[in-house]
């Protein structure tokens, strides 16, 4: 099965003072949820606290459990593949183009269908 990457809308990230490109980032293992890795684009370093942006991969058939994030709205940009979201018990479909919002302090998960998803995620305050 193909990991999925980037499309070429989300190539380049352009911040005050550099350019990121997104492949020349280390994919990060997440500490918690086997088969999910995140690269961070954009810090809130880079924003004065304000935001961050990350693509979120995960694996075919591996899922980011329930959690939450406290304080924090979340948005979910799906870029390539496809799977669920559940936000406080509803299920949401997820394939390119749809844009999910999680609002601070709900749970919510994300479950890869068999090609895997790659997610551009967007935190307010940042996540780091």
């Amino acid at each position: 099965m193909k990991t999925p990457q980037p499309s070429g809308r989300h190539g380049t990230v352009i911040v005050p003072g550099r350019t990121v490109e997104p492949e020349s980032l280390p994919w990060n293992p997440h500490p918690k949820f086997a088969g999910v890795s995140l690269r961070h684009l954009v810090t809130g370093k880079d924003t004065v606290g304000l935001v961050s942006l990350h693509h979120v991969r995960i694996d075919p058939g591996c899922a980011i459990g329930d959690h939450i994030h406290a304080g924090m709205v979340e948005i979910h940009d799906v870029l390539t593949g496809e799977g669920t979201c559940t936000l406080e018990g509803s299920a949401i479909s997820y394939t390119p183009g749809v844009v999910g919002v999680m609002p601070a302090d709900q749970v919510h998960r994300v479950e890869a269908g068999d090609n895997g998803i790659l997610l551009l995620a967007t935190f307010s305050p940042p996540l780091v």
